[in-house]
């Protein structure tokens, strides 16, 4: 299989070239600069980089694709300020168009396309649940984000185009999770705001066998596909089972009007959440390796 990577160098991104390199896969990945030779470990000298510019001004080095997946972005995990809010929204629409612009600009497109998208799409909520079927629901500023995205997804040209929207990433080499542990290994762990929010999650392996399942699956339509465990907890639970796996207390809460004295608006992030199943996953097939909190936090703790 020959594959491109746009945010490649990412964490969801490092798993996949991981897992496709030791496969014997081809992998190109797409980034801003290439890295020197010297610099690169055993794992990166067997991958290809090219550079943005490349795809746009040389197209013919992506002939051949099986798949294209993109993750870039960039990240909502910084202060909100106007300048940040458009480059959060730039990013996404100006990759998205790159990918966009390759696909015509190749004689044999790849046959699939995985999109990076995000939960936040279905809004905020402590009693619904969502799957790939809820509407969207643009309530706050990482709504609107998604719904962007969405659109300008729209305008790759694909025989499939999977929107992967992603729910919390759960993996000890990068992501949210070594900060959401932090405090746990302080001794200073506890609920955040009322606890009572919704998290939604998946374990780093079972996102990296999504997406290739998603590729590989002929069956699995256009459309949105939830990156997502299918059994969610509310912020309280998911402390509980960090305290109950890593043998830390879980007792010291965060007050809602502290976060958002000291993040702003970015602390929605962290208060408010959503209940997310992944209802068109499992529908066709999908066996998650880590379905429970539970074992995908032991299996954490060993790595």
């Amino acid at each position: 299989m020959k594959v491109a990577i746009c945010g490649g160098t990412g964490f969801i991104g490092q798993a996949l070239c991981e897992k496709w390199i030791e496969e014997g896969h081809e992998v190109i990945v797409v980034t801003r600069s290439k890295p020197a030779p010297e610099d690169r470990s055993e794992l990166e000298r067997k991958l290809i980089y090219l550079t943005w510019n490349d795809m746009d001004q040389q197209p013919h080095l992506f002939e051949g694709l099986d798949a294209l997946v993109n993750l870039a972005g960039s990240s909502l995990s910084q202060r909100w300020t106007d300048a940040a809010k458009k480059r959060i929204m730039n990013s996404r629409q100006q990759t998205v168009a790159s990918a966009a612009k390759l696909m015509t600009s190749l004689t044999q497109p790849p046959p699939v396309v995985i999109q990076a998208s995000a939960m936040a799409i279905y809004g905020t909520s402590e009693t619904e649940t969502f799957d790939e079927s809820s509407p969207a629901t643009v309530m706050d500023f990482p709504s609107r984000v998604v719904q962007a995205w969405e659109e300008a997804a729209d305008k790759i040209q694909a025989e499939r185009l999977i929107k992967l929207r992603i729910s919390v990433v759960l993996g000890s080499e990068g992501g949210a999770f070594p900060k959401m542990l932090f405090p746990y290994m302080l001794g200073a762990g506890g609920r955040i705001g009322s606890g009572r929010q919704w998290m939604s999650w998946i374990h780093i392996d079972d996102i990296v066998r999504l997406i290739e399942f998603c590729i590989t699956n002929d069956n699995l339509s256009s459309g949105p596909v939830n990156a997502a465990s299918p059994n969610p907890v509310t912020n309280d639970e998911f402390g509980r089972t960090i305290s109950a796996v890593f043998h830390r207390p879980h007792w010291f809460p965060v007050p809602a009007f502290l976060l958002r004295t000291v993040l702003g608006e970015l602390s929605l992030i962290l208060l408010e959440g959503q209940r997310i199943i992944p209802a068109k996953a499992e529908r066709n097939g999908f066996i998650f390796r880590y379905p429970e909190l539970k074992d995908a936090l032991a299996e954490l703790k060993e790595h």
